[in-house]
């Protein structure tokens, strides 16, 4: 199949969840990176997996034409098209699959399956400053929480994650529980800005070697909310949130440093849609400065879900000749 090995630049799409996005890179360097979110799924509470496919569907033309036109890229230059092949919700990456290869067949160029959360890792590299391998990333979002050694751009090993909730998931359940809505997580990180971190103790699972657990402190907190009722809670909102968060993060650091001993590796890297919460950045940030750590952290735009880093993965994966075919479908259970 010919295809332009000169410049290598590629389209890539996102559509793993609940937000439709489309980003150009050229030899490495990103062009664009567009991403369209569902507010539909607000007044659900969470997000609707069939609705959430239907809105792909109507808005990924908008969203690549919107990407061509910012990068001044044409659909002639390009070398190869990627897509999220997993994981993620199944009727959302179909449609992103499904365009995918149909432009890619139209065009006569190589497609690239992207695994998603391998994606999130690699949003390190779209910017300086940029980890050195070997590093440990921790990947932290609504599905998934893990910590994951990253031996080389395509070659990492998961070394812990959880053994029930994600700590995105931990965030979203407790606001929806306290009435703030969805999504939870940027609410209760606003809040738990205002208020004591110490001022209500939850309780840290106990979890053997690098296994996380988050579904504990939050049965803590439907427990304490209905022990002490709705007034007490809303006038108490900011302790709370500040509290209840100070507790997730506060599980996360302590295996990330369990981490970072045990494998004696000081580059230190965060990625996924938790990424973005700024309590957790700055605990970060201040055990990076006590552990000698030399910490990394995406910009906002690469944290949650977006084509970008889709596009630094299959960069990547271009330039090792991992392409997929035309019978690649979606695996909403990709493992790293």
């Amino acid at each position: 199949m010919p295809f332009n090995t000169e410049n290598i630049t590629i389209l890539a799409i996102e559509s793993s969840c609940d937000e439709t996005s489309a980003a150009v890179i050229k030899n490495g360097k990103m062009l664009t990176n567009i991403v369209a979110s569902q507010l539909i799924h607000e007044v659900h509470g969470g997000v609707v997996p069939e609705l959430a496919s239907r809105a792909h569907q109507k808005d990924i033309v908008r969203v690549v034409s919107e990407a061509f036109s910012e990068s001044g890229i044409n659909k002639a230059e390009l070398s190869a098209i990627a897509f999220t092949r997993g994981p993620g919700l199944l009727g959302s990456l179909l449609v992103g699959t499904s365009f995918a290869k149909s432009m890619a067949l139209g065009l006569n160029i190589p497609l690239i399956d992207v695994n998603h959360m391998q994606a999130h890792v690699l949003a390190h590299f779209i910017e300086a400053p940029r980890p050195k391998f070997p590093f440990l990333c921790q990947t932290v979002s609504g599905g998934h929480t893990q910590i994951v050694l990253v031996k080389s751009a395509l070659e990492m090993e998961v070394l812990g994650e959880t053994a029930d909730d994600a700590v995105g998931e931990a965030f979203d359940k407790a606001a929806k529980m306290l009435g703030l809505g969805y999504p939870g997580g940027p609410r209760i990180d606003a809040l738990a800005a205002e208020g004591n971190p110490e001022a209500f103790p939850f309780p840290i699972s106990e979890m053997p070697d690098l296994t996380f657990s988050f579904s504990g402190v939050k049965t803590s907190l439907l427990y304490f909310i209905q022990k002490h009722g709705e007034e007490f809670v809303n006038n108490n909102m900011a302790d709370i949130c500040a509290s209840y968060q100070h507790t997730l993060i506060l599980t996360l650091i302590r295996k990330l440093k369990k981490a970072s001993k045990l494998h004696k590796i000081n580059q230190i890297a965060i990625a996924g849609g938790v990424a973005a919460n700024k309590g957790l950045r700055k605990a970060l940030s201040e055990m990076a400065e006590k552990q000698r750590w030399e910490l990394f952290i995406p910009e906002f735009q690469y944290c949650t879900d977006n084509a970008g880093m889709i596009a630094m993965a299959a960069h990547f994966m271009f330039l090792e000749g991992k392409f997929a075919d035309q019978k690649v479908s979606p695996m909403p259970r990709f493992s790293i």
